[in-house]
């Protein structure tokens, strides 16, 4: 998340996620009314440090940059942005590298370029963000992990605590959300609920 998926302040959210089990956070600082520069800069490091103080690995979308000046525990990239390799030199070995995929050749690419994770989706549709690829469903996870790839599979796009048992069944392991935690009543709650749904699948 970023500040623009906030209703209150996103140290305050992302205090609240990691009270309710969140096991990793990606500061994506994207949209209308973005913060840059150096505001981006210390916020940045303002919610790495609450990462750092709980244990949680903090990892940057997309800017490269922003994740070597906060010495961030990794990135995750689309596939219009800088390719895996050149990150994983940029980074070196000891840092997390993600990479979304939305075709087999892709996934296969990505992990040849040294990802550890791919980002797979949008599995539903979704409104937080702006520039996401057609609904894929469930189905393209099974077919990834049916192809014997064995790297871990996020899932990501549109996922509630109500949609992610399928995400998980199809052969996820992990998801990833923005509004369904960031937008929640009780945030602390919801993301309970989806380390819940992750527990129950054996992920």
């Amino acid at each position: 998340m970023g500040s623009v998926n906030c209703r209150i302040a996103p140290a305050k959210v992302l205090k609240e996620a990691v009270a309710g089990g969140i096991t990793m956070f990606q500061f994506r600082e994207k949209g209308t009314g973005a913060l840059t520069a150096q505001v981006k800069f210390n916020l940045g490091r303002r919610l790495q440090k609450i990462c750092r103080a709980n244990g949680v690995p903090f990892i940057v979308n997309d800017d490269i940059d922003l994740a070597i000046a906060l010495d961030a525990d990794g990135i995750h990239v689309g596939q219009d942005d800088t390719p895996a390799l050149a990150i994983r030199q940029l980074l070196g070995e000891d840092k997390i590298v993600g990479v979304s995929a939305h075709s087999l050749a892709e996934a296969r690419q990505a992990i040849a370029d040294g990802a550890d994770y791919l980002g797979i989706g949008p599995v539903y549709p979704t409104s937080s963000k702006e520039d996401a690829q057609a609904v894929r469903g469930t189905s393209f996870i099974e077919e990834i992990r049916n192809s014997g790839i064995t790297i871990p599979l996020v899932g990501i796009g549109g996922i509630t605590v109500h949609n992610a048992a399928p995400v998980l069944a199809a052969g996820a392991d992990g998801i990833s959300v923005i509004s369904a935690i960031a937008g929640a009543e009780d945030i602390t709650l919801a993301a309970r609920g989806f380390v819940h749904e992750v527990n129950l699948s054996g992920s």
